[in-house]
């Protein structure tokens, strides 16, 4: 029927979740924990995506890319998260930092970071938020003046992911203008190897081989052309790395979210207390599971709608889809180890089976890369139209 609506995947994309999902199970959960444990990045199994191309399928072909769009990218974050395998670099490095460059950055930026983010050998990360502003963007102190031919950043960035793996920082910052003394927003690449620029770990009660930096810019000098794009439209360049990152967060999130439900489902099916009747029977614990199942395909399909509309070029309708995908998916993820973890009884805080360290992970989901709170705000003011409270 023409014009008919349909929720099923590109067979493209059913096929690329099915090749990532047997490439993911070859590492697992136990892989993953291991890793975190010896205070270690998933270093081999970044280099085997990027060879297979898996970290690259949203960016140009051109520059070696798969030239699919973020929602490609999502569904490859969201089966190596099914798997036990969830990495917060797959949102930062090609998702923010490869979307921006591929749409804003200049011929020569794309040639220099491009090939190398789509293959994994490059990893780059995005420093956006500081101490006193957190993520807005309105109240950012990094500044950048022009020196000559040369571009001078002071400030502090925190939490910022993956410093230590990562080759260069998209950095958010501001510029002053010479004539009116604006300032406004804009985006600069800084290799990490940069003097000037240092960063120091934040220890996190969390065990994840991602880990969190704060960062120091202390007259970090760089040329010209570091900076991305027009400096005039720094906001609507940072706007295209968001939506993305909030659309991959939510495929972070529903990953984890179905590999707690799985372990819980086969957990529940073969566990026996009374009469040899597998607890799973019982609706005390079969309906919470269910429960868990409906807000969970939900969320997947809200994340799935929000990557077709920003592949589809609406930025307005992707901002409001992808702060909604971001809540439910965080909402599920968080009831989903939950209940989880009330399925397994004390099993479920056992390390045999991973679930209690992910209570923590689950618990981040709620408050970044946007939290909980502000998502209600957006969609309070931009899809109810009620005034602002702040």
């Amino acid at each position: 029927m023409t014009g008919a609506m349909t929720f099923n995947e590109p067979p493209e994309r059913v096929e690329l979740r099915a090749v990532v999902s047997a490439f993911a199970g070859g590492y697992g959960s136990a892989y993953y924990r291991a890793k975190a444990k010896e205070d270690a990045y998933l270093t081999e199994l970044w280099r085997e995506a990027g060879k297979l191309g898996y970290l690259g399928v949203n960016l140009p072909e051109e520059y070696g890319g798969g030239g699919g769009g973020i929602g490609d990218l999502a569904a490859v974050l969201e089966e190596l998260s099914a798997a036990g395998c969830p990495t917060l670099m797959m949102v930062v490095s090609p998702a923010i930092c490869g979307t921006v460059l591929s749409r804003f950055g200049t011929p020569g930026q794309r040639e220099r970071w491009l090939p190398g983010i789509a293959t994994g050998e490059t990893i780059m990360a995005f420093a956006i938020t500081e101490p006193d502003a957190g993520s807005n963007s309105h109240r950012i102190t990094t500044t950048a003046r022009r020196e000559g031919d040369q571009w001078v950043l002071n400030g502090r960035k925190t939490f910022i992911s993956g410093v230590d793996v990562a080759d260069a920082v998209l950095v958010v910052g501001r510029i002053q203008d010479e004539d009116t003394g604006r300032l406004s927003a804009a985006l600069f690449v800084v290799p990490t190897d940069t003097p000037g620029f240092e960063k120091h770990r934040i220890e996190m009660d969390l065990v994840s081989p991602d880990h969190q930096y704060q960062l120091f810019l202390d007259d970090v000098r760089l040329p010209a052309d570091a900076l991305v794009g027009d400096p005039d439209a720094g906001l609507l360049q940072l706007f295209a790395g968001l939506n993305p990152e909030r659309i991959m967060a939510a495929s972070l999130a529903a990953g984890s979210a179905r590999h707690a439900l799985d372990k819980a489902v086969a957990y529940a099916k073969e566990r026996t207390v009374w009469r040899n009747t597998p607890i799973g029977a019982h609706q005390g614990l079969a309906h919470p599971l269910a429960q868990v199942k409906i807000e969970l395909e939900q969320a997947r399909l809200m994340t799935q709608h929000a990557a077709f509309r920003y592949d589809s070029g609406d930025d307005a309708g992707a901002g409001e889809a992808a702060n909604m995908a971001k809540y439910a998916a965080a909402e599920a993820c968080v009831r989903a180890i939950d209940q989880a973890v009330q399925t397994l009884g004390g099993n479920g805080l056992a390390s045999e089976y991973g679930l209690g360290s992910a209570i923590a992970s689950a618990r981040l989901a709620r408050i970044a890369p946007v939290s909980r709170e502000m998502v209600l705000n957006y969609v309070a003011q931009q899809s109810l139209g009620l005034p602002k409270s702040y």
